[in-house]
């Protein structure tokens, strides 16, 4: 008798490891958009299976910060400890072969993290944590719909990239301008709708009002801004009639306190 292995989404969780990486390389993949590779022999173990995973980037903004972070544990709960600013970011990519991580990050001049990478040079280094889980969505679908600004984009590509050729995607992605498109590389049928800040003709809920979803098993998924990602989420069930199970909607940052991405 043959062993059926039926895929599903779940969830994985993983051991919460603080590790102090040396900041390799720095590249400016658009204006806005600064790819910033990370490494070092504490990157081995590391490990992210879901596309969209975060890690904490901790950013210390004094002495007691940077002192606290040799002896923080994370996870622990209340501490007396000064603790550095931290920030949810996506694994880019990783290889733990080189002992590589890619983390891009938004230029947009609020915040630590934004204004710890516009100073960013190698020979740093930079104290992450986690992912403290993952979140595995197979590739079991026969379309997937990503909505997202350049928040989403490190996400989105990963996505893309893991995707099988007789897949079809629509991408619709919210970024100030057409010098912040990135090329995304995808072995599936992508479609990407780039919906631009910059002279304000629309904007990402009324495109996603006035698409026409792909058609067949669908999964889709959506970060933004927070009370955004609520509103597409709902025009995604109300409007278009997706099915709840497989929308996934979340808020990488609220317009009324900023959080870098």
């Amino acid at each position: 008798m043959t062993e059926v292995i039926v895929q599903t989404i779940h969830r994985v969780s993983h051991e919460i490891k603080r590790r102090r990486l040396e900041l390799l390389r720095v590249v400016d993949l658009t204006p806005r958009m600064r790819r910033i590779t990370l490494g070092g022999p504490e990157l081995a173990g590391f490990v992210s299976l879901g596309t969209d995973d975060h890690v904490k980037l901790l950013f210390p903004q004094n002495a007691a910060e940077q002192a606290a972070l040799e002896t923080l544990v994370l996870g622990a709960g209340k501490t007396d400890q000064p603790m550095p600013a931290m920030r949810d970011y996506t694994p880019r990519r990783y290889d733990l072969d080189t002992l590589e991580l890619d983390i891009d990050f938004v230029l947009h001049g609020d915040g630590p993290a934004s204004t710890w990478a516009e100073q960013a040079k190698p020979g740093q280094f930079l104290h992450i944590g986690g992912p403290r889980g993952s979140m595995v969505v197979p590739d079991i679908f026969d379309s997937y719909l990503l909505i997202g600004d350049e928040t989403a984009l490190p996400a989105i590509a990963r996505r893309l990239e893991g995707l099988a050729a007789d897949r079809r995607v629509l991408a619709v992605i919210e970024v100030e301008n057409g010098a912040e498109q990135q090329k995304l590389e995808s072995a599936a049928q992508v479609n990407v709708i780039w919906v631009l800040r910059e002279g304000g003709k629309n904007n990402l809920l009324n495109t996603v009002k006035e698409l026409q979803v792909p058609s067949g098993n669908l999964y889709a998924w959506v970060a933004t801004e927070s009370k955004v990602s609520r509103q597409i989420r709902r025009v995604l069930l109300d409007e278009h009639g997706l099915d709840e199970k497989f929308v996934k909607a979340v808020g990488y940052w609220r317009l009324d306190d900023s959080v870098d991405e």
